[in-house]
Parts: C-alpha cells; sequence; structure tokens
C-alpha cells in the first residue's frame, strides 16, 4: 500500500535517548524539560520572539482566537483550507465570513478582502495553503488600514521562508501543526508564534488553564500543554528536517518531469522570493471526472491519493451557504499525491503513469 503520506520516524536509539531522560526526571507533562527545549530550539530556528508549544494545531488555532480579546464578530477567512481554519471560528463563537481565493496559488485572494470588511470584522485569518504563503504584504496592507488582527494559519509552512525571512515572522499570530502527518512532527502538537510581548502574556496563562500561580488565574484558559513524549518526538526529529526536505524536494522534481507533458494536469504556482518545504504535492485536473478517474485506477494498484482539500469550507452544515466559485471549482479538481522520503523513484513512475 502506498497512502499520501508516511510519518517520518527518528532513530530509535536518539528518541530512547529522550525517553530516558523522562524516566530519570519523572517528568511527564506540566511544562517539562523538553518541551522547554524544543521551544528553545525552534525560536532560535525561526528567529522568532515568543513561541508556546501546544498539544495540537486546532488548539493553537483557538487559543490564538481567544487572544484577540473579543467574544463575538466576525472573522475573515479562505474557503479553501482543512476544516479546522473554520471549525475553530466556529467553535470559539465568531462567524466565519469567506473570501473567494486565487486561482494560481490557491490561497485567499487579497484584492477580495476589503468588500467582505464590516463594522464586525475582528481579524484575517489566512491560510498558507500546503505551505504556499499568501500575499502578507497585501494582507497586512489592509489590516493595518481597518484596525484588524492578523492569524496566519501556517500548518503546512514549517521551514518556509519569504523574502529571505521565516513565514512565521508576519502578521500578529502565527499556528503551527505538528500532527504526525506533517512535514515535522511531534505524533500530536502545535505551537503558537508571536512577536508581540503582550499577546505573548495571554498565551502563555491561556495554554496552562489561565494559572497566574498555583492557586490564581490571569483569565480563563484550557489545557493546551505538550507533554515530554510528544516533545521527545520532536527533538529527536529536528536536527533531520533539512535532509527530510531535501528528499520531498527530489521527488517533488521528478513528479514535476513525469507530469509536464501531461495536458490534463497542472500545478499551484509558488510565488517568487519563496524557499519552499515541498510539504504536500497537490495537481489540479481539468475536469473533476477525469480526477475521479484517476482515483479509481490508483487505488486499483493499492495506491491511495487523498482529495485535499474537499469540500470547500463555503458548503459546511454550520456556516451560512455562499457561493465560492473559485474555491468550489478547485476543491472538486485538487488531488495530492503521494509524498514521503522513502518514497521510491519506480512508485512515483508508477503513479505517473497510472495517472
Amino acid at each position: 500500500m502506498i497512502n499520501v503520506t508516511k510519518t517520518f520516524l527518528p532513530d530509535r536509539k536518539k528518541f530512547d535517548r529522550y525517553v530516558d531522560q523522562i524516566w530519570k526526571n519523572n517528568w511527564l507533562t506540566n511544562h517539562g524539560p523538553l518541551v522547554l527545549k524544543l521551544e528553545r530550539r525552534l525560536k532560535k530556528k525561526f528567529k522568532v520572539k515568543h513561541l508556546f508549544l501546544v498539544n495540537n494545531g486546532t488548539i493553537a488555532l483557538q487559543i490564538a482566537i481567544k487572544t484577540l480579546g473579543f467574544t463575538e464578530g466576525e472573522i475573515i477567512t479562505t474557503p479553501f483550507s482543512y476544516v479546522a481554519t473554520t471549525s475553530s471560528i466556529v467553535w470559539e463563537g465568531f462567524k466565519p465570513v469567506f473570501v473567494d481565493i486565487e486561482p494560481k496559488t490557491l490561497t485567499i485572494d487579497p484584492d477580495k478582502i476589503e468588500s467582505a470588511i464590516t463594522n464586525k470584522t475582528r481579524a484575517i485569518m489566512a491560510v498558507h495553503i500546503y505551505g504556499i504563503p499568501c500575499n502578507v504584504e497585501q494582507i497586512e496592507k489592509i489590516a493595518k488600514k481597518h484596525k484588524l488582527k492578523v492569524i496566519y494559519d501556517t500548518a503546512h509552512a514549517f521551514g518556509v521562508k519569504y523574502k529571505g525571512k521565516s513565514i512565521l515572522k508576519s502578521g500578529d499570530i502565527s499556528i503551527l501543526s505538528f500532527h504526525a502527518t506533517k512535514l515535522f512532527h511531534t505524533i500530536e502538537g502545535g505551537a503558537i508564534i508571536t512577536n508581540n510581548n503582550h499577546m505573548a502574556k495571554k498565551i502563555g496563562y491561556m495554554r496552562n488553564f489561565g494559572h497566574k500561580t498555583p492557586t490564581s488565574f490571569q483569565g480563563l484558559g484550557i489545557n493546551g500543554k505538550m507533554n515530554e513524549f510528544c516533545a521527545a518526538m520532536g527533538l529527536s526529529i529536528l536536527p533531520s528536517i533539512n535532509k527530510i526536505i531535501a528528499k520531498r524536494k527530489q521527488i517533488t522534481v521528478l513528479y514535476d518531469q513525469l507530469l509536464k507533458r501531461n495536458s490534463n494536469v497542472s500545478r499551484p504556482q509558488i510565488p517568487k522570493l519563496v524557499k519552499y518545504n515541498y510539504a504536500y504535492y497537490p495537481i489540479i485536473f481539468k475536469t473533476e471526472a477525469l480526477l475521479k478517474k484517476a482515483v479509481r485506477n490508483l487505488k486499483g494498484h493499492n495506491i491511495h491519493p487523498r482529495r485535499y482539500f474537499y469540500p470547500s469550507l463555503n458548503t459546511l452544515s454550520y456556516v451560512k451557504k455562499i457561493r465560492m466559485p473559485i474555491s468550489e471549482n478547485m476543491s472538486e479538481r485538487v488531488l495530492c499525491l503521494p509524498l514521503f522520503i522513502d518514497l521510491s523513484q519506480e512508485n512515483v513512475k508508477l503513479i505517473c503513469n497510472l495517472i
């Protein structure tokens, strides 16, 4: 079986050394030494001021929204993303206001954002789809003009740079997902990143039930803490991340070479001045019928791509129905092909031949 992804596992001896430390310290959670070490290493890697590890990327989104300080209102976002982007907004009591996407990059179209702003708008939540950065400069110019906050769902963009700087330095808050399917993972986990001292203080309290001291509370909080075993996995994988990205790039280049003459498929466009992370390999079919035919053919050979993202989020049952023609059309035609570091050249060729 060839799945769309395969979890990267580090050298077992390296991981076991960290587990031995957990046993020695008898410290499993509550901001243990391995969690703090991983936070420091990630802050140094990305050159950001504040980074907080949490137990998953969805909690990261929910805390990011809470950090804004509002209890209701509207948040402008994209309909082309994983469901957690929209569900987090609704879960926190806000209304998602969808803005359609650019057909080339599949990221939120900044030219359509201003017309969606109302007196109830509190923030813009944009997504770096497949690790492809959205137009951060234009989005933040709009946000500044209208005095809005910007949250970036950066779940796919670990290691991505724009103009030589980490994409995590953009906006008021960014979040990462470290789920086991991600480029860098901690089994389950995530992170919240900000360069704003006031927001950082709130995030620090919020991810730990709001505790100010063991017997006093700063305000409303939640259990968002990462445990030591998850941090051990992250610390074991982090030294291999450049190798992981380099290998995924090789596979991506091979896919590109083999599919370039196929007139039935195309690829999303990566903007200039972006250092990409090769997190996914999405292709766009000319029609949904062609996509379905390819999926049937691949599954017939025990190869399992993923319709990622489908359906368009503006069609969910718990949001107000509004047409998003580009997102709806793209979600029907996008397919992510298998991509992981030990995917062989022979299997890449097989996948392309079957398509």
